[in-house]
Formats: structure tokens, C-alpha cells, sequence
């Protein structure tokens, strides 16, 4: 979907007759006379002819695509190798699961009102040409695609008078371009009830599942009924709770406003009430509905200078409420309606271009054509003049073929049908950009195989293949209703079939989710290697959230396991661990577990580790597995290596350890016996051995007889909530990174005492406050006591609690620049015992700089003889900025720095923006790091916009 207000409702033009093809009106005059007798007569006079076009392929496709918009967890009978689960928390806002559905077009918010005007014309074109599915098999497609989005629309709706219309916030949606397998942001929920309702939405899901209904009736009766008992709930709610959906699901209203009202719903999903049950008492609620529909300005007539579309059903009500009644009124509204769309009413006509494409709107033209097409054919199917049967008939063949390749441009507007087709449509996942941005990578990675693009917009033939380009290159579920209809019924009379072996799978454009290295640093006794973890995955799309990876050496000479050391210098996971892998090979093991490395932006999907292997004896990488792969002079942009494996918890999914990789199956040790000190009426803290492993232990597990209390990666545990004077028993047991469980450490048995501890600490120091920047400050106080241990503290910007800290420091951010502010601080022990607040401090921010861009900077971790520090960028201002520049004095020696550019003159530091992260929109920030020489202080940092 493109920019807010996608579906505004144009206002309707003037237009001169238009140029039709010669030879569309040669063939018209030929075929005339032989349209008297029916379509019947007519096929048998083309079926010696092939087809134009492999209708049966078109038909095929097109099923196709609503299965490439499908959300929630895939059904077995998926057949798009590169989608996935997505959206599995749908409804989880509102306690209602709304799982499933389709996504509206290139986006991923599930808009209920299309969705279901869609459900409606898939299903209208079975309940005409089922024939014609049966044949061209495929019928099990279409049921398995009606039932998928009818699932859906039953969790939707709850209760009788509850509807939800909305899963996703269409702002947010769409400030995001990526896989829906990777969606982070929130997904609210929205519905119409009693309190605030809407007949068109509940009008129109009560007509797509009743004429669902009639589809699934001679395979599936139970499911059909079901159908029909939710229409007539949500028909009568529609009926009785009138009132336009979009005021209130206001979000809706940017993107598919009821601009038409609810009056054609109402009409419309009592004629497929009708349809379904037989029930005269809905016809007779349609016809005297019908009095409501929308007129021409200023006249009595009937509309008939727009067509059927998701918002107004009218056109519609017109065709079906002939074919079902046979009256006049009804067949002189639908003949007026089509003949502005072919021959002209007073003058006046749908615009042409002179290819012969009826153009009625520059947004999604061919999707009108596509639906008036179909609704055309049902309508000349059903009239007997032979005139208007002809007329109707081949235009609509006309508009289909046109979209299949028939036009000037020789090229089709389905993806992946018939020559020349559009490759770039707007559709965040089939696109596969991992760093969500429209551009990268320049070409689609999938191929959206059936769906119809918007088209020309203007009625000249003139089309770009253009991904940024929504108006010619959205596709949507609305799109390919009607199409899929008409594809299906020309299918019936001329044939074409369906594509041998379809679907083929696709092949991965590369390797999905890999790891980049290269040497860092290096020196006699060391290696410091910068290694990045990416994930470009598509096929489909996926969060690596249990990741780890192992960078393998060799130990040299007579060097033991004992004088190897590794470390962290800048890790955006764990610190790395050293493991012996077999005999004198041992790898240096990164945990990055709880990362969510997904292909869902520049940072997003990717993590960086840097770390270094130090030898106290001899040293020489050159002979190193994982060494031998990348690029070893310092400094050198990081390569993709197959020699450091990754794996997605014990399975790797990337690289190549050095030799055979054995499974590892060899449990941990039994842990030792816990030792259970600070008993309390509610806690008590648990120490134990630690168990070995032959690899590596990766945590353990606190039991309380056989109910799990806990993990810990260390070898202590403290154990909260518990009940005064009871008595427990706890034992651990140890896991390795394989899932190898060791044996049940012995049990402890403990008495929890009579009372909770009612003590609280004792009042923290007075907070000092230093670092102040315009954003930010570090606060320090002295430690309290308490009688069994202090928790934790929570620190306070006034009455506000501004977060908590374990140690006796911590670092405020996101202040105001020249603000006052008065800090306190209160101690917390286990058992949720405050101490009394700590006296307060005052002090004022920074002023920072004009244009309000401030930057705070904080120390990340320090060793011998150098730190890491990380400065975020902020723009404080009301107005976005463009760039950013930070300067400081300082004697230090920068000797790395990411996410910036750096040059230093004299004692002054200047970094200014990379051009990926110097756009900031306001309270918007940007973070960049470094590491220097020396001891680090507090510098007072000068933040200029550009």
C-alpha cells in the first residue's frame, strides 16, 4: 500500500468519446448475429479457434496470489515456498483471537472492509462458473482460499453484534517496508459493536459469507450452515446498528473511507441472503432498500458513472436484483450502467485510451475495468437482447484481454502470466528488503505470481515497472476479485488451460543468513577479529532470535587451552567463551541468544561482535580454520566466511567446522548439592557447584520438588515468593547448548521461616550527579544495608520512577536540555521491603546546542589501558534535521569508531553522521561508538544540526 489516503474516492470527470481498437469493433459486428442464441452458440463457433490468452492459466494464478496474502499460521496446502508465519499475535490486544485473513495489498494491515468485498466476488464468480473451476481444477484452490479468509471472518466476529474490521494501524504499517514474517510493531485491533456500529462493514462480510455459503454448500453443508448463521447476525446488526464503519474505526478512514455509505451493503447483503437461503423476507428487504441508492447529482436516476469496487456495491445490486427478479427497473439500471462503460449515456463515457482500456480512475485502473468486465458478463448472460448481450460480452473480453497483453505495450499486467510482465510491484514481501528500504535490493526477489497490477493511470497505454510507483504497481486482494471472476468465466467459453507444474519452487538469491569477518587487529600474541551476523533471509523471511556462532584456531607449538584468553572489546551479544572442539582445535563460541536478528532493517538485521584471541605462549593464526577464510589485514571490510559456523540452537545453519562435526550427546555433570543461606518468610538464595561439561554448560534449571522455579546461568538462584513456615525442597539440574540434561543435583531440604521479612533497608546516600549533558547524567550514591540483602534501587526524577539499578549507579537519559531536575533514590529487598528515599539532589542540564540537537554520552566498559563509549544523538528540536556533527575535547586515542565518521584536530574530536543515520525526525536518535586509549572522563559534548 502507498501513502495515507490510498482510496480516496475521485471526484468523477468529463470525458470525450474515446478511440476503441478497430479490430475490437470488427469483431464485434461479426459476432452480433451469433450472440442471439446464448454464449453456447458463440463457443461453439470459436472452439475451433485457440484462445487468446491461457485463461486457465490467468485463472490459476490469480488463486495463487491470495495465498501469497495470507497471514496468521499457513495451512498445509500453502503453495508459496516463500512465505511464512506471520501475524501470530493478532487479537492478543484484545483477548480475541484474529489470527488468519489475508493482508490488504502490499502492506500488511488486514482491512476488514475490502478483505470481505474481495471474499464476495471470489465467491460470485463460483456461485455463476463453478463449471468452470470443476473443469480447470481449480475448484479445491478456491474452496481452500473462500474457507481460509471465512475462517477468519468467523473469529472476527464473536458475538452477534461485535465485529473486528481492522488488525494493524495503517500509519505505523506503512512507515515500515518489510517482510511480514518479520513484523515487530504493535498491531491494534479494531471493531464496530452496539455502542458505535457499521452496516456497510457487517453488510458486506454478512454478503461475502453468505455467498460463501452457497459455494461450500454441495461439498460442505455443516460449514455452509455455519456461514449463514454468522450472515444473518452480522445482516441483522448491519440492519439494526446503522451507522458508517469509518466513524468508528476512524484509522480506516484514511485508506478505505465508506465514502458511498451504508445503504448498497444493506441492499447487497440482502440479495446474498437471499441467494443463500431462499428466504423471500431478504429480497423483499432488498428491493425496498434499493430506493436508497445512490443517484446522479441533482436527478432521479440511478449511478452509473462509477462501477462496483470495495466501496460501493450498487452496480451490483443492480445485475443480481434483474437476474433474480427480472424486473425493469433493474435491467434498465444495469444497461445504463454498462453502456457508459461501452457505448456512452447523453454524451458522455468512461474515458479510453487508444489501446482500448476503459480508464475510469489513475488509481488501480485496470481493477475497475476488471470488476465491470465481470459483472458485464454475468449481465450478458443473463439479458436476452442480442444487441446489449454482444456489447457487454465483448467488452469485457476487451478489458481482460487488454490486462493479459492485448494492448499496445504488447506486455501482460498479471505478474509472472503472458509476455513482458511487471516484476516490481509494490509489496513489501515479495520485494525481500532486509534493510526496509523500497531500494534494496534494485530487484524483487519473488515473483507475485497472478497478481494484477494497477496499470496505466491515464488513458494513454502508458505504464512504468516501478516498485516506488503505487498508483501504476499496487496490487491488492480488491484488485484481483472481480478479475479472477471474469478470468474464470472466459476460461468456461474459450478455454486455455492452467500451467503444467505450477507452482515451481523458488531458488534463494543467496545465502539468507550468514556471518562477515575480518581481522579487526593484530599483534605477535593476538587476533582481533570483527565478525557481523546478517540475516537477508526470504525464503521466507525469519527472526533468528537463538543464534551463535563459532570462530575456530588451532592452539601452536606447546601452548595450552590455559594461556588462551578471549574477549570483547564491542559485542552486540554475549562475551565470547572458549571451547575445545577436538584435540587442539577450539573455538572461541558467541552467544547471541535473545537477539532478534531479522531482516527487518539496517540494524535490525544484523549484530557485530568483536573480539579477541590472546596467547600467554605462542602464537601464529596463520594455519587457523576459520582464519584462512577472511580478509587479514586490520581494518579490512569484513567478507562472508563459510569457516565460522552459525547456529539457531544446536542446528547449524551456516559454515563449516573444521573436520566432522560430531553430535554432541554427552550430558553435563551432576551439579553439586545447593546450599540454600538468607531463609526468609518469602525467599531464599540457593548455591550449588557448578557442573562441567565436555562442551559447555549452558545454564541450569531450580527446581522446588518436581515444579520448575527457575534458570540461571550461574551457579546461584534466588528464590522469591515463597509461602512463610513451609517447607521445600529444591534441586538443580544442568543443560548443555545441545539440550543434554545432566542428573538431578541431591535435594536441599529448607524451612522457610514464620513471618516475611518486614525489615527494609537501610536509606541510600545522597545521589552525586556528574556526566550532565543537555540529555542526560550519571547518578551515584552510597549502597544501603538491610538485614538479608539490598534487591535493587529505584531511582526517581521527582515523583517519577525513571528505572532501576542493582549497583549503586546509574545513567539517566532522555532529559530536557536546560531543565531543573531533583533525583532520589529508594532501596528495595527481596522480599519488596523500600527503604526510606534518599535525601534529593538537584541540578539543571546542559543547554545543548541550537537547532535542537543534543548528544549524552556514556561509558560502556573499560579494561586495562583503554574503554568503550557509546554517544546518542538526539534531535531535541520540532523540526527534522538532515545531519548531525559532534565535537569534544579530549587526549584520548579513538582507535575504532562505528556508525560515524571521525577526524580529530589537535585535542578535538569530530564525528559527524554516516549517511544512513544523519536523518533524524524529531525526539528521533541516532547512536554511534568508539573505542580509545586511556581512562576515560566525562567530556561536555557540542551536538550541531546540519
Amino acid at each position: 500500500m502507498g501513502a495515507g489516503g490510498r482510496r480516496r474516492r475521485p471526484r468523477r470527470v468529463r470525458a470525450a468519446l474515446p478511440v476503441r481498437k478497430a479490430a475490437l469493433i470488427a469483431a464485434a459486428s461479426l459476432v452480433l448475429p451469433l450472440l442471439g442464441a446464448g454464449p453456447a452458440a458463440h463457443a461453439a463457433e470459436t472452439a475451433q479457434a485457440a484462445p487468446a490468452f491461457a485463461y486457465g492459466e490467468a485463472l490459476q494464478k490469480s488463486l495463487w496470489f491470495y495465498e501469497a496474502q495470507q497471514s496468521g499460521a499457513l495451512p498445509d496446502w500453502n503453495r508459496v515456498s516463500w512465505r511464512g508465519d506471520s501475524g501470530l499475535d493478532d487479537g492478543d490486544d484484545v483477548g480475541v483471537d484474529l489470527t488468519g485473513g489475508w493482508y490488504d495489498a502490499g502492506d500488511h494491515v488486514k482491512f476488514g472492509f475490502p478483505m470481505a468485498f474481495s471474499a464476495t466476488m471470489l465467491a460470485w464468480g463460483a456461485v455463476e462458473y463453478r463449471d468452470a473451476y470443476a473443469s480447470s481444477g481449480q475448484l479445491t484452490h478456491l474452496l481452500n482460499n473462500l474457507k481460509f479468509v471465512n475462517d477468519y471472518f468467523i473469529k472476527a466476529h464473536p458475538s452477534a453484534n461485535v465485529l473486528y474490521g481492522q488488525v494493524g494501524n495503517g500509519g505505523t504499517d506503512h512507515a515500515w517496508w518489510g517482510p511480514a514474517e518479520a513484523m515487530a510493531m504493535n498491531r491494534p485491533a479494531y471493531k464496530i459493536d452496539a455502542s458505535c456500529g457499521g452496516s456497510d462493514l457487517a453488510g458486506e462480510t454478512a454478503a461475502a459469507m453468505a455467498a460463501s455459503s452457497i459455494v461450500f454448500r454441495p461439498t460442505n453443508p455443516s460449514y455452509a450452515d455455519t456461514l449463514v448463521t454468522h450472515a444473518k447476525q452480522l445482516y441483522s446488526f448491519a440492519d439494526t446498528v446503522r451507522k458508517k464503519y469509518t466513524e468508528c474505526i476512524t484509522d480506516a478512514s484514511s485508506f478505505y473511507n465508506s465514502w458511498s455509505g451504508y445503504n448498497d451493503e444493506l441492499v447487497w447483503g440482502a440479495i446474498w441472503l437471499y441467494r443463500a437461503t431462499n428466504d423471500a423476507s431478504y429480497l423483499a428487504k432488498a428491493e425496498a432498500g434499493y430506493a436508497n441508492l445512490g443517484t446522479e447529482p441533482q436527478t432521479s436516476t440511478k449511478s452509473y458513472k462509477w462501477t462496483i469496487a470495495w466501496d460501493d456495491k450498487s452496480y451490483g445490486a443492480y445485475v443480481l436484483l434483474h437476474k433474480l427478479t427480472g424486473k425493469q427497473q433493474y435491467l434498465d439500471d444495469a444497461n445504463r450502467w454498462l453502456d457508459y462503460w461501452t457505448v456512452g449515456v447523453n454524451g458522455q463515457k468512461v474515458p479510453y485510451s487508444p489501446g482500448g482500456q476503459a480508464v475510469l480512475d489513475r488509481w488501480g485502473s485496470l481493477r475497475y475495468a476488471a470488476n465491470t468486465a465481470f459483472a458485464a458478463l454475468v449481465h450478458s448472460d443473463t439479458i436476452t437482447d442480442a444487441t446489449r448481450k454482444a456489447r457487454y460480452h465483448d467488452f469485457a473480453v476487451g478489458q481482460i484481454d487488454y490486462a493479459l497483453g492485448d494492448n499496445p505495450r504488447n506486455s501482460s499486467y498479471v505478474i509472472g502470466f503472458g509476455a513482458n510482465p511487471p516484476k516490481n510491484p509494490h509489496h513489501r514481501t515479495a520485494h525481500g528488503s532486509w534493510t526496509d528500504q523500497l531500494t534494496n535490493p534494485e530487484q524483487t526477489r519473488h515473483t507475485l505470481y497472478g497478481a494484477l497490477v494497477g496499470g496505466p493511470p491515464d488513458p494513454n497505454d502508458a505504464y512504468t515497472d516501478k516498485r516506488d510507483d503505487y498508483v501504476m504497481n499496487e496490487v491488492a486482494t480488491d484488485y484481483n476479485a472481480g478479475f479472477t471472476s471474469a478470468v474464470a468465466r472466459l476460461y468456461k467459453e474459450y478455454g486455455g488451460e492452467p500451467a503444467a507444474n505450477f507452482p515451481a519452487e523458488e531458488t534463494p538469491d543467496g545465502p539468507e543468513i550468514f556471518v562477515e569477518a575480518g581481522v579487526n587487529a593484530s599483534g605477535s600474541t593476538f587476533t582481533e577479529i570483527k565478525a557481523i551476523v546478517r540475516n537477508q533471509s526470504a525464503w521466507p523471511a525469519r527472526v533468528l532470535s537463538d543464534g551463535k556462532f563459532r570462530y575456530y584456531f588451532t592452539l601452536d607449538g606447546d601452548t595450552t587451552a590455559s594461556q588462551i584468553t578471549v574477549s570483547s572489546a564491542y559485542t552486540q551479544c554475549a562475551a565470547p567463551v572458549l571451547r575445545q572442539a577436538s584435540g587442539r582445535t577450539y573455538y572461541a563460541e558467541i552467544d547471541c541468544s535473545g537477539q532478534a536478528i531479522a531482516p527487518a532493517g539496517q540494524s535490525q538485521h544484523r549484530r557485530e561482535v568483536q573480539f579477541r584471541i590472546a596467547s600467554s605462549g605462542t602464537w601464529d593464526p596463520a594455519n587457523d580454520w576459520s582464519y584462512q577464510s577472511i580478509p587479514t589485514t586490520p581494518g579490512t571490510t569484513p567478507v562472508r566466511t563459510d569457516r565460522i559456523t552459525l547456529y539457531s540452537g544446536a542446528t547449524k545453519i551456516w559454515g563449516e567446522p573444521p573436520g566432522q562435526e560430531e553430535e554432541d550427546t554427552t550430558p553435563p555433570s551432576k551439579p553439586g548439592k545447593p546450599a540454600v543461606s538468607a531463609i526468609t518468610g518469602s525467599s531464599a538464595r540457593l548455591t550449588w557447584t557448578a557442573s562441567t561439561d565436555d562442551v559447555g554448560v549452558a545454564g541450569y534449571d531450580v527446581y522446588l520438588g518436581s515444579t520448575k522455579a527457575g534458570t540461571a546461568t550461574t551457579t546461584s538462584f534466588d528464590l522469591t515468593g515463597l509461602t512463610p513456615a513451609t517447607d521445600y525442597t529444591a534441586h538443580v539440574v544442568a543443560r548443555d547448548a545441545a539440550g543434554n540434561t545432566s542428573a538431578e543435583s541431591d535435594a536441599t531440604a529448607f524451612t522457610t521461616t514464620e513471618s516475611t521479612d518486614g525489615t527494609p533497608p537501610s536509606r541510600p546516600g545522597k545521589p552525586a550527579v556528574s556526566g550532565i549533558t543537555a540529555t542526560g547524567a550519571r547518578v551515584s550514591w552510597t549502597a544501603s544495608t538491610d538485614d538479608v540483602g539490598v534487591a535493587g534501587y529505584d531511582v526517581y526524577l521527582g515523583s517519577t520512577k525513571a528505572g532501576t539499578a542493582t549497583s549503586t549507579s546509574f545513567d539517566l537519559t532522555g532529559l530536557t536540555a536546560s531543565t531543573a531536575y531533583t533525583v532520589t533514590v529508594v532501596a528495595r529487598d527481596a522480599a519488596g521491603n523500600s527503604s526510606t528515599a534518599s535525601e534529593a539532589t538537584s541540578f539543571t542540564t546542559s543547554g545543548g546546542s541550537s537547532g535542537g540537537c543534543a548528544a549524552a554520552y556514556k561509558v560502556i566498559g573499560s579494561w586495562g589501558g583503554a574503554f568503550q563509549a557509546e554517544v546518542t544523538v538526539t534531535n531535541a528540536g520540532t523540526s527534522a534535521i538532515s545531519g548531525w556533527t559532534v565535537t569534544w575535547s579530549s587526549q584520548n586515542t579513538i582507535t575504532q569508531l562505528w556508525g560515524g565518521r571521525h577526524t580529530v584536530s589537535g585535542g578535538t574530536v569530530t564525528v559527524r553522521n554516516e549517511s544512513w543515520n544523519g536523518s533524524l525526525a524529531p525526539g528521533a536518535s541516532a547512536t554511534f561508538g568508539f573505542i580509545a586509549n586511556g581512562t576515560s572522563t566525562t567530556p561536555e559534548l557540542t551536538c550541531t544540526p546540519a
